[in-house]
């Protein structure tokens, strides 16, 4: 092994070992100083033990329906990917990004790894994690504007809400620009690229860094390998994405009616999805993985906030963060342990293959 081998391998460690403190440190905050604030964890769990079989055959379904859900916009990025792959493929990669600190890289990595034994190439699978993450963050951009949209049927929404809403209304716009702009021609995509080089480049040399690869070619690379699945599939790919969102919040919704049975303050449909919508944000503060935490503190509030009670919302958080986070990481564990034996299988057979064609040749 190289030394530059070696320091980059030491580096990785490293960063994974951070990335573990901090995800522990930030868990710690949440759940044992945060979160008891707003109710007591015992009230909570009788509220969430006491719920009937038929209530938890619902919530069930609403998981399950989620999870099936969660696969098709990563299939309709990528024509010709059938669902059993890329559900095995979709389930393998949340649990890594969402159960493992700094398992992003390790998970794009297991995604290439899966769909090149699917038989999809390396560019393919390049274009197609790169649609589903673009989409991915628009939809979830816009969920905080269609949330805010949703208070003026239940009351009027706060200042600070409605310039979150406005805030990510102004985002969508800018993405959805660049991102037409370079759809529509190489030549837009190259210019906006030397435009980010010439940036880049001034920012790197102030501080004494590497400029790092030119993203005028990452742009044209990226557009080419995009452009026809996206000009072709945009609106199955928003569709997807947003039914994705829409499912999550319906374990949600669950979570909050089996908590609030009988209730009379029980919360309104559209107060409980502008709660989750602007939660949803707090998934961009790059702490923990998949906003482990810091979701669940953004919710509990926001539905204090919006009327339910201090008990109620931390039992609903807490039943709709077990619900949707457990069963996907298991079952991502699961099929990680499918692909690994099934690459097992794989390269024995190739090897066996390679062995007997030794064979025949030194006979000749």
């Amino acid at each position: 092994m190289s030394t530059d081998s070696a320091g980059h391998d030491s580096k990785d460690r490293r960063t994974r070992v951070i990335a573990a403190i901090v995800t522990l440190v930030v868990l710690v905050i949440v759940f044992a100083g945060i979160l008891p604030k707003f109710g007591n964890y015992a009230e909570a769990w009788d509220l969430i033990k006491d719920m009937s079989v038929q209530q938890l055959a619902v919530l069930s379904s609403s998981v399950i329906f989620s999870i099936l859900v969660y696969v098709f916009p990563f299939q309709v990025s990528l024509p010709g990917l059938r669902y059993w792959p890329a559900f095995m493929i979709r389930q393998t990669s949340f649990t890594i990004s969402n159960a493992v600190p700094a398992g992003g890289a390790v998970g794009l990595g297991v995604q290439y790894g899966m769909l090149a034994q699917a038989g999809f190439s390396g560019a393919s699978a390049t274009a197609a994690i790169g649609i589903t993450s673009v989409f991915n963050l628009m939809v979830t951009l816009a969920l905080p504007v269609l949330g805010v949209v949703a208070l003026l049927f239940v009351g009027t929404p706060t200042s600070a809400q409605v310039f979150g809403a406005v805030a990510g209304l102004v985002a969508i716009a800018a993405m959805v620009g660049f991102f037409l702009a370079i759809l529509h021609s190489e030549e837009n995509a190259r210019k906006l690229g030397n435009k980010a080089d010439i940036w880049i480049a001034k920012v790197t040399t102030r501080l004494h860094k590497t400029t790092p690869a030119s993203v005028t070619e990452q742009l044209v690379a990226f557009r080419s390998s995009t452009v026809d699945v996206v000009t072709a599939r945009w609106a199955l790919l928003t569709a997807t994405n947003f039914a994705q969102q829409f499912a999550q919040f319906g374990v949600l919704l669950v979570s909050l009616r089996i908590i609030q049975t009988g209730e009379s303050t029980e919360i309104a449909v559209a107060a409980a999805f502008a709660a989750f919508a602007l939660a949803r944000l707090a998934a961009f503060i790059p702490v923990t993985p998949g906003g482990l935490g810091t979701v669940d503190a953004a919710l509990t509030g926001l539905l204090v906030a919006f009327g339910v009670s201090n008990t109620d919302a931390l039992a609903a958080t807490l039943l709709w963060r077990a619900a949707s986070w457990i069963p996907q990481v298991l079952l991502g564990v699961v099929t990680f342990l499918i692909w690994r034996a099934r690459s097992g299988k794989m390269k024995a057979a190739l090897a066996a293959k390679a062995t007997a064609a030794e064979s025949t040749a030194a006979t000749a």
